[in-house]
C-alpha cells in the first residue's frame, strides 16, 4: 500500500516525522533520516544561546524507554540558518524548524529560518503561559505552517492547544517528553543522568498511552492535523496513533535505539499492516477510532471465546486473574479445556488482553 501522504499541504514520502532530538542534531543527521524514509525531520530546538548539556544526559532505563537531561541544540542559531537547514533542504529533506522557548526567540529565528528554507515551524515552550504569545508572533512573521508542541507536564495542555488553534496555527504536535522523572543505578547509587537533582525526561514506550490520550482529545475537538509523538516503537503503535486521530506519526526513541535504518522497516511494515487491515491510505485510517471514544463509561457486557487450537498452554490467563476465576486443563497434548467460574469473574478483561496468541478473546454481546 502507498503510504505517501501530505502534512499541512506538504507532500511526505511517509507519515513518519522525526521529532526534535539527538538524531536531528544537524544537516548530516537529518539527511540520514530522510534517506532512511522519514517523511519530515524536525530540527533540534533553535534558541538564542546554544545548550551546555550535563554528562551523561541520555540513558536507557528499560526496553524501549529512555530518560534524557538533554536541552536544546548545542550549535548556534546562525549555523542552523547559514549551513544546516540549507544543506538539509538541498538534499530533499522536508524540514520542520523547532523554535523555542520565548516570544523573543521566535521573533529572532522564525524569519531567518523561513528564508533558509524550513518547510514548517514547531514552537516549543517549557511554560504554557508563553505559548499563545509565541504563536501570535510566529504567525505575523511567516506564511508557512506553524505547529505548537504541547506538553503533558502543562496543566490543561489541551486547553492551550485549542487556544493556539483558534489563533490560526496549522496544527499540534502531541506530546513532548514526560517529567521530570528519576532513575538510579543501584550499583553506584547515582542517578542515571546528570540533570539537576538527577532528574530527566521520559520518552519511549512508557509514554505511548499518555500521548494517545492527548492526540485523541485534540483530534476530537479540531479538524487541524495532529502529529502524534510519543512511544511509537512498532508498526502496531503507529497504527494506534493514526487511529487515535494523528495525521502523521512522530518517532524519536525507536530509531535512536534501533538505528536510523529502522525507519525503512517501519515504512514497509506499515504498508503491509494497513493493507491487511483493509485500509487504502493514511488519511483513511487517521481518526478511525474517534467514533468509539464515547463521552460516557461503557457498560455493555462482553462474552469470552476460547480457541483450543491456538492455545499454547502458557497459563498466563489463569495466573493474572485477580479473582481466581479461570482454569485451563490439558486433556491431551492437542486438546485444551478452558473453564470460567461466572460467580467469581468480574469481566475486567485482563485475561484476554494478555493472551499471547489470541486464543482467549472477547466480543460484545
Amino acid at each position: 500500500m502507498d503510504i505517501t501522504t501530505t502534512l499541512f499541504g506538504i507532500p511526505l514520502q511517509s507519515p513518519f516525522v522525526l521529532g526534535s532530538g539527538p538524531l536531528s542534531y544537524g544537516a548530516e543527521g537529518m539527511i540520514r533520516l530522510h534517506k532512511a524514509g522519514a517523511g519530515a525531520v524536525v530540527t533540534k530546538t533553535i534558541r538564542d544561546v546554544p545548550a551546555n548539556n550535563p554528562f551523561p544526559h541520555i540513558a536507557a532505563v528499560e526496553k524501549n524507554v529512555l530518560i534524557n537531561a538533554e536541552k536544546w541544540t548545542d550549535i548556534s542559531g546562525n549555523m542552523w540558518i547559514s549551513e544546516e537547514i540549507p544543506a538539509a533542504k538541498k538534499a530533499g529533506v522536508v524540514v520542520g524548524a523547532s523554535i523555542g522557548h520565548t516570544p523573543e526567540e521566535v521573533e529572532h529565528w522564525i524569519g531567518p529560518a523561513d528564508k533558509a528554507g524550513a518547510d514548517f515551524f514547531e514552537l516549543v515552550s517549557y511554560q504554557p503561559e508563553t505559548i499563545v504569545s509565541m504563536a501570535e508572533v510566529a504567525l505575523k512573521l511567516t506564511n508557512k505552517p506553524v505547529v505548537v508542541k504541547i506538553s503533558p507536564n502543562w496543566t490543561n495542555a489541551v486547553e492551550y492547544a485549542l487556544k493556539v488553534l483558534g489563533k490560526g496555527i496549522a496544527g499540534i504536535t502531541a506530546i513532548d517528553s514526560v517529567g521530570p522523572v528519576l532513575s538510579i543505578d543501584i550499583h553506584t547509587a547515582r542517578p542515571l543522568v546528570g540533570g539537576q537533582h538527577g532528574f530527566g525526561w521520559l520518552t519511549g514506550a512508557a509514554i505511548k498511552p499518555v500521548a494517545l490520550r492527548y492526540v485523541a482529545e485534540v483530534a476530537r475537538k479540531s479538524e487541524k492535523p495532529v502529529i502524534g509523538l510519543g512511544g511509537v516503537i512498532t508498526v502496531e503503535d503507529a497504527v494506534e496513533m493514526l487511529m487515535a486521530g494523528a495525521g502523521a506519526v512522530g518517532i524519536c526513541t525507536a530509531p535512536m535505539l534501533r538505528g536510523v535504518e529502522y525507519i525503512t522497516v517501519l515504512n514497509k511494515g506499515l504498508s503491509k499492516l494497513l493493507e491487511s487491515l483493509g485500509y487504502s491510505s493514511i488519511s483513511e485510517v487517521s481518526g478511525a477510532s474517534l467514533p468509539y471514544f464515547y463521552p460516557h463509561e461503557v457498560e455493555q457486557r462482553f462474552t469470552f471465546f476460547f480457541d483450543p487450537k491456538t492455545c499454547i498452554s502458557c497459563g498466563r490467563c489463569v495466573q493474572v486473574c485477580p479473582y481466581a476465576a479461570r482454569t485451563l486443563t490439558d486433556t491431551t497434548k492437542a486438546v485444551k479445556a478452558m473453564e470460567l467460574d461466572e460467580s467469581r469473574c468480574r469481566y475486567c478483561g485482563l485475561c484476554s488482553s494478555i493472551c499471547p496468541t489470541g486464543a482467549l478473546y472477547r466480543r460484545e454481546v
